[in-house]
């Protein structure tokens, strides 16, 4: 059953606690600098007295960020709280600020010790170069600027969360809105898209002030870092070691040339199947053929037994863990007022465990959604032996490999909430979906890139740059007449903007692996999920061309793999 309210308290620890006290208070200040300064000054004499003290170090890590974690769900669960509201920013506004340059002293007191007794190169590698790069990167001047961005992005999740709009009678988060756009009369979605819309629209300047007022932290982060942009600051912050923005661009390219005219022809077809001069914004969801809205579950109950079922049948083990995370109560699935966007997963890293959040309103995309988050659970379950704190943390390329491959290989197994011909639609538009998850990470990429390469830009240069690239990857393909003005601010609805810069290009990369891994199943899906479970174990361990090699995939988001993958996916489905 879901648990909203679960007592994370009683969750068990993967293992007892060696350095940091039961009795400590997590959420004071000086209590957690005590514990830190005990690192920082505590005697190393020996390679093994050093990897001791890693692993303390990792012990530390694993328990602050589980109470930083278990802060932000109880937040985002319900962000009309001002009690909950007020723990996170307590928190952001005096623990993280205080420990930022106690995690640098720890940076260079290891990278110094390290020297004096090397410890295993092959092991320690990847771990090294993270850890020279942060201190690289850390300046002390920068830890006020980012607690304000911390604390900005709670504004935008209290805003966000806090939207609804009166339709059919009644008051609705707007994740809720979306299931109107499956309706088959198009007056309904028509009123409904415009509700949304304009409903998001009454914040525009809200939302815009809330992001040039992140955009001016972030330039200054930079500047005090000795970045030359903030795009080379996050590249170095995200640890983006194995690819460059160079590699991004070409990225673009390729989408501009091989997928935009494919898509093109899908929502060609989609507009003679509807019969109507051109496609409006509120056409794009609906069935073409005019039949119903998939229905899957009406329960969230039926959700979770169902992804179960899936997750049985797709490998027996994942579907065990699904049902152990659903026992302990460590999901939030339903909409409701108040509750923070969109769906994340979060490991509760000293339990090691995954907690899985999303706004479920009992449509197709639910389930997928459920089935994303769940290769991101099995991913942290996975890496969850790693004896290394940072190791238990993959890089988010490959984490969303895990992610979009669970919902294709778990899609092949829908038949759980559908029949014959519901289960062949629901297949059709994820491979849809596919397609346009590749156009709009190019879309919202090439945003990011202009604007923080453009350091000086308005709102207006903004908002006319948008809607270009905008028409370079197929948004003219859609008739937004009279709706200029909404087109012009559609970034607002994409949180990864507001809350985590450049992070969006990695589920391009992941898109493209996960194709990989389902076209492998296809042939061999024992073999597939085998080498897909060898490299999940791995966490973060290796660098990223390592882990894709071990999922026997490639990392390459060229022309090269994309032409001849999305070639077969075209072929493979009913795709024009």
């Amino acid at each position: 059953m879901e648990l909203t309210e679960t007592d994370f308290s009683r969750l068990p620890k993967y293992e007892p606690r060696r350095f940091v006290s039961e009795e400590a208070n997590l959420g004071d200040k000086d209590a957690v600098v005590e514990i830190y300064q005990k690192l920082i000054e505590r005697p190393i004499n020996s390679s093994s007295e050093l990897s001791r003290w890693i692993r303390d170090r990792s012990e530390l890590e694993a328990v602050l960020e589980q109470h930083s974690t278990l802060l932000y769900i109880r937040m985002t669960c319900q962000t009309d709280s001002p009690q909950r509201a007020q723990a996170y920013r307590h928190f952001i506004e005096t623990v993280v600020p205080a420990v930022k340059p106690l995690q640098d002293q720890l940076n260079l007191k290891y990278l110094g010790e390290a020297k004096r007794f090397p410890l295993d190169p092959e092991f320690y590698r990847i771990y090294d170069r993270k850890i020279k790069t942060d201190a690289e990167l850390f300046n002390s001047a920068n830890v006020p600027l980012q607690t304000q961005e911390a604390l900005l992005c709670q504004d935008y999740q209290t805003l966000c969360g806090a939207l609804t709009v009166q339709f059919e009678g009644r008051e609705r988060t707007l994740p809720e809105m979306t299931k109107f756009l499956l309706e088959p009369q198009r007056s309904l979605r028509e009123s409904a898209w415009r509700a949304t819309a304009q409903r998001r629209y009454k914040e525009k300047d809200r939302l815009d002030e809330l992001f040039d007022r992140m955009l001016s932290l972030r330039r200054q982060m930079a500047q005090n870092s000795g970045c030359k942009s903030y795009t080379e600051y996050q590249f170095r912050a995200y640890h983006r070691f194995d690819y460059t923005p160079e590699d991004c661009q070409r990225y673009h390219d390729s989408v501009e040339r091989l997928i935009i005219p494919l898509w093109a022809k899908i929502l060609k077809k989609r507009k003679e199947l509807m019969h109507v001069a051109s496609l409006r914004p509120w056409d794009l969801l609906v069935d073409p053929l005019g039949r119903p809205g998939l229905k899957p579950f009406s329960q969230i109950r039926q959700l979770i037994d169902g992804v179960n079922a899936i997750l049985e049948r797709t490998d027996p083990e994942l579907g065990r863990q699904f049902s152990q995370i659903a026992n302990l109560g460590l999901l939030d699935l339903s909409s409701r007022k108040g509750k923070a966007p969109g769906g994340y997963q979060s490991t509760l890293t000293e339990a090691r465990k995954p907690f899985i959040f999303m706004n479920a309103v009992g449509i197709d995309s639910d389930v997928r959604t459920l089935l994303h988050e769940a290769g991101h659970a099995f991913h942290a379950l996975a890496c969850a032996h790693q004896p290394v704190f940072l190791y238990r943390h993959a890089p988010m390329e490959f984490c969303e490999v895990a992610s979009m491959s669970m919902e294709l290989l778990g899609g092949d197994h829908l038949d759980v909430f559908y029949g014959k011909e519901d289960y062949e639609r629901s297949q059709n538009t994820h491979l849809e979906d596919c397609i346009q998850t590749l156009i709009w990470v190019a879309t919202i990429d090439a945003f990011q890139y202009w604007i923080y390469e453009n350091p000086t830009h308005d709102r207006t240069m903004r908002m006319k740059q948008w809607l270009s690239i905008r028409r370079r990857f197929g948004g003219n393909l859609v008739d937004w007449s009279g709706l200029e003005d909404v087109h012009a601010v559609l970034w607002h609805r994409q949180l990864h903007i507001f809350e985590a810069p450049f992070y969006y290009i990695e589920y391009g990369i992941a898109q493209l692996g996960a194709l990989q891994l389902w076209r492998r199943a296809r042939r061999d899906q024992q073999k597939a999920m085998t080498d897909l479970r060898a490299a999940l174990a791995l966490g973060g361990s290796q660098p990223l061309p390592k882990l894709f090699e071990r999922a026997g995939i490639r990392f390459d988001f060229s022309a090269e793999t994309i032409g001849p993958l999305i070639k077969e996916v075209a072929e493979q489905s009913k795709l024009p």
